[in-house]
């Protein structure tokens, strides 16, 4: 099974239980109603983004559905968590895969933990493509070789992240790549 659609999605939950935080999270995010299979971070060639909403009407519910998924809890007052799928998608004939990454931070923000997760998928993709870059330049400026080069044609990311429940209630935060079967 190669998927040929992906959608992204994310979600928040709180729970005094750590397992009702993640399933409140999966309801936000909208894919409660799955059987949700984590899989590494390859998105197969020429694997097109759709809406969330398109995605979600292609699934029944009870599917057994593989995603890139990444989550993280605290029942820490005011703790922040994020999730994060970055994604990065080769420039071609749909003959060569893009990689998705998971980051999954303490204490990051938004934007930090967008940038890590864009920048981990694009760093795999621009070793696999054999685009010479300094690893240590800022994400930013790395972006600008990998996109010059030609090789790399977007890099995108879905990122949530919250402040751990005031009354130490479990807060999850998750986002995922979602693969839609073919036959979807």
């Amino acid at each position: 099974m190669v998927p040929a659609k992906m959608f992204f999605t994310k979600g928040v939950g709180t729970a005094k239980q750590q397992l009702m935080s993640f399933e409140m999270a999966l309801r936000d995010a909208g894919i409660e109603k799955f059987n949700l299979v984590t899989v590494s971070s390859i998105l197969p060639p020429g694997c097109k983004r759709i809406t969330r909403e398109k995605g979600l009407e292609m699934l029944k519910p009870g599917e057994v559905v593989y995603c890139v998924m990444a989550r993280n809890a605290t029942n820490e007052p005011n703790r922040l968590v994020a999730a994060s799928i970055g994604c990065a998608v080769p420039a071609g004939n749909d003959q060569q895969y893009g990689y998705l990454s998971e980051h999954h931070p303490y204490g990051e923000t938004d934007e930090k933990t967008s940038d890590c997760a864009e920048d981990l998928a694009a760093t795999m993709l621009a070793t696999t493509l054999g685009i010479e870059f300094d690893p240590n330049t800022a994400w930013d400026e790395r972006e600008k070789v990998y996109k010059l080069s030609g090789k790399i044609v977007t890099t995108t990311n879905i990122t949530q992240s919250a402040q751990g429940n005031k009354d130490g209630l479990w807060t999850t935060v998750v986002a995922a790549a979602i693969f839609v079967p073919p036959e979807a």
